[in-house]
């Protein structure tokens, strides 16, 4: 049964800089062998992303590329996606859109932002995701 968990900012440092989540969902994707899809916002924040992800744990490098880049991209266990480019789904999907992800998948992470009136968009996901039967659950970061 396809699952989503729903991950709530709350620390400082993930607050201050809510893609190092990211990045440690992404590294805990890596360390189990999932291959992972990023569906970020747009172009900048794909960008962002790429920088963080070479920087953030200075002792371990995470394999990574933006879609549409590179040919021998399906080979990259870290895939990042922005919304023009139709990239397949992975069994693991990170979402930073607004929107849920269309498609076939395991189980997707959702970030959900510290700022209360930004949460509207996450709550509508979270209806989706149960109405299509998905395991649900809920953890504070």
């Amino acid at each position: 049964m396809p699952r989503a968990d729903f991950y709530l900012i709350d620390k400082p440092r993930f607050r201050e800089e809510p893609l190092l989540l990211v990045c440690e969902l992404a590294k805990k994707a890596f360390a189990a062998n999932l291959p992972t899809l990023i569906l970020a916002r747009d172009m900048t924040q794909a960008e962002e992303l790429d920088d963080l992800l070479w920087s953030f744990d200075p002792d371990e490098y995470l394999p990574h590329q933006i879609a549409g880049a590179d040919e021998d991209e399906d080979e990259a266990p870290i895939l990042i996606a922005t919304p023009e480019i139709d990239a397949p789904n992975r069994p693991l999907l990170i979402n930073l859109r607004d929107d849920a992800p269309q498609g076939s998948f395991d189980r997707v992470l959702e970030v959900v932002p510290a700022d209360e009136s930004a949460r509207d968009p996450l709550r509508e996901r979270w209806k989706h995701y149960q109405s299509l039967g998905f395991t649900l659950k809920k953890f504070d970061m």
